[in-house]
C-alpha cells in the first residue's frame, strides 16, 4: 500500500472516530440534562425543606412554660396586687374588673384581634393587619410560627392582649361603673391595642422604623400610662382624695400579688425570645436584676425622704424596674439592666410622690406614675445601654446613639398621643352606652363590692 493510500485511510478512520466521539458526547450531554431535569424538583424540595420552619420541642416547652407564668402574672398576680391597694369595701370590684375584663379581651383577641394584628394587611399593612384569620380560621395543629406551634403563639400573644387593657383599671378604681369598664375595655382593645400591636410587632411602620423595644415598652406600658391619665381625668377624683381615708387595706395581698407579677414577668419577656436559648436566659436575668435594682433604689429614696421605708415602696420599685427593662431586656447586658432599675425607680417615685399631687389627678393605683413614667424612661435607657461600650448589642447598620434615640423617643411620643386620643374616644363611647362612667355618690360611699356586685369581701369597711 502506497503512502498516500495509507494517509487517506488513516485520515478517514480519524474522522470516523471523531464523529463517533462527538455523537457519544452529545448523547452523554442529553442524558445528563435529562437527569438534571429529573433531579431539579427533588433538589428544590430538599432546599425548601432546609429553610422551612421545623417544630422544636425545646422551644415549644419553653414558650409554653412562659405562657403559664404570664397567666399567673395576670390572674392572680395583678388582681391581688390591685386588690390589696383598694379599700376593703372595693376589693371585690377591682378583682372582678381584672378577672372578667381579661376574659372579655381574650375572647375578642381570639375572634378578630389575632388576625388584625398578625395577618398581612395588604395596602393597609403599615397600619393594620388583615381578616385572613378571623375566628382563628386556617390554623391547624401542624401550623408553625417559627419553631413553635401557631396555637401556642396565639395563646402567648393572647395573654399580652389580655393583661394590657386591664392594667388601666388601676387608674379609675373604686368609683367607676362595672358596665362602663367592660365597654371601655372592648372599645379600647379594638381601636387602640390592635393597631398599636400590629404597627409595632407585625410589619407595621413602627416595626420597620427599627425602634428598640424588645417586649412591649410602648405597646403595653406607655400606652396604658397615657390611657390612665385620660381615665383619671374623665372619671374624676374619689371622694376623700388627698386624705388618709384612701389608704390601701391589705399590703400583704399587694406584696403577694406583686411577687407573683415579678415571677410572671420573667415569662412575659423571656418568652419573647421564642426559643430555649442562652439569649432567653439573658433576658430573664436582665428582668430579675432590674426588678432587684428598682426595689432597692425606691426603698432607699423613700427611706431618705420619709424616714421609713415601706413595703408598698419596695414592691412599686420592683415593678418600676420591670417596666423599664421591658423594652431593653433584649439589647442590654446584666449591668445595663441593673442601671435601668436604679435610674428608673427613683424617677417613678418622684412621679408618684410629687408629680401626681402637682397635676391633681386621682390615678388610684399610680398606673401612670409607674407604667407610663417607667415606660418612657425605659425607652430612652434602652438606647443608651444598648451601646457596646456599656455592654449592649449595638445598633443597626447606619445608626448611632443620637439617631436611634430619636427613633425611640419619636415612637414613644406617637404611642402616647395615639393612646390619649383613642382612650378619650373609648371612654366617651362607654359613657354614652352606660349612662355615664361613674357610680353615684351613695354607691361610692357604700362601696362597689356591695353596690355593684351585691357581695362583701370583708366584714369590715373603712
Amino acid at each position: 500500500m502506497t503512502l498516500p493510500s495509507r494517509l487517506w485511510r488513516g485520515l478517514t478512520a480519524a474522522l470516523l472516530s471523531t464523529t463517533s466521539l462527538v455523537a457519544l458526547a452529545e448523547e452523554a450531554v442529553e442524558k445528563a440534562a435529562e437527569a438534571a431535569t429529573d433531579a431539579a424538583p427533588a433538589a428544590a424540595e430538599a432546599a425548601a425543606a432546609a429553610v422551612a420552619p421545623v417544630l422544636n420541642s425545646g422551644d415549644t416547652a419553653w414558650v409554653a412554660c412562659c405562657a403559664l407564668f404570664v397567666t399567673l402574672l395576670l390572674i392572680p398576680g395583678l388582681a391581688l396586687f390591685y386588690g390589696g391597694l383598694a379599700r376593703s369595701k372595693n376589693v371585690l370590684s377591682i378583682l372582678m374588673q381584672i378577672f372578667t375584663g381579661s376574659a372579655l379581651v381574650s375572647l375578642l383577641f381570639a375572634i378578630y384581634g389575632y388576625s388584625f394584628i398578625f395577618v398581612d394587611g395588604g395596602s393597609l399593612q403599615s397600619l393594620i393587619g388583615g381578616a385572613g384569620k378571623v375566628f382563628l380560621a386556617g390554623i391547624t395543629n401542624d401550623s408553625l410560627q417559627g419553631t413553635i406551634p401557631e396555637w401556642l403563639y396565639v395563646f402567648f400573644m393572647l395573654l399580652f392582649a389580655a393583661i394590657t387593657p386591664v392594667i388601666i383599671c388601676g387608674a379609675f378604681a373604686e368609683r367607676i361603673k362595672f358596665s362602663a369598664v367592660l365597654v371601655f375595655l372592648a372599645v379600647w382593645f379594638t381601636i387602640n391595642y390592635v393597631p398599636q400591636a400590629h404597627m409595632a410587632w407585625a410589619g407595621g411602620w413602627v416595626f420597620n422604623l427599627g425602634a428598640l423595644d424588645f417586649a412591649g415598652g410602648n405597646v403595653v406600658h406607655v400606652n396604658v400610662g397615657a390611657a390612665s391619665l385620660v381615665g383619671a381625668y374623665l372619671v374624676g377624683r374619689r371622694k376623700g382624695f388627698g386624705t388618709s381615708s384612701l389608704a390601701p387595706h391589705n399590703m400583704t395581698m399587694t406584696m403577694t400579688g406583686g411577687s407573683i407579677v415579678w415571677v410572671g414577668w420573667l415569662g412575659f419577656c423571656g418568652g419573647c425570645a421564642y426559643a430555649a436559648s442562652g439569649f432567653a436566659m439573658l433576658v430573664v436575668l436582665n428582668n430579675s436584676l432590674a426588678a432587684c435594682a428598682g426595689a432597692v433604689a425606691w426603698t432607699l429614696v423613700e427611706w431618705a425622704h420619709r424616714g421609713k421605708p415601706s413595703v408598698l415602696g419596695a414592691v412599686s420599685g420592683a415593678i418600676a424596674g420591670l417596666v423599664a427593662i421591658t423594652p431593653a431586656c433584649g439589647y442590654v447586658g446584666p449591668m445595663g439592666a441593673i442601671a435601668c432599675g436604679l435610674i428608673t425607680a427613683p424617677i417613678c417615685c418622684w412621679a408618684v410622690e410629687k408629680l401626681k399631687p402637682m397635676i391633681g389627678l386621682d390615678d388610684s393605683f399610680d398606673v401612670f406614675g409607674v407604667h407610663g413614667t417607667g415606660g418612657i424612661v425605659g425607652s430612652a435607657l434602652s438606647v443608651i445601654f444598648a451601646l457596646p461600650a456599656l455592654g449592649g448589642v449595638g445598633f443597626a447598620e447606619g445608626r448611632d446613639l443620637s439617631s436611634q434615640l430619636m427613633v425611640n423617643l419619636g415612637v414613644t411620643g406617637f404611642t402616647f398621643v395615639y393612646s390619649v386620643i383613642s382612650s378619650w374616644i373609648a371612654f366617651k363611647i362607654a359613657a354614652l352606652f352606660c349612662g355615664g362612667l361613674r357610680v353615684d355618690e351613695e354607691q361610692e360611699v357604700d362601696g362597689l363590692d356591695l353596690s355593684s356586685h351585691g357581695e362583701v369581701g370583708y366584714k369590715y369597711s373603712n
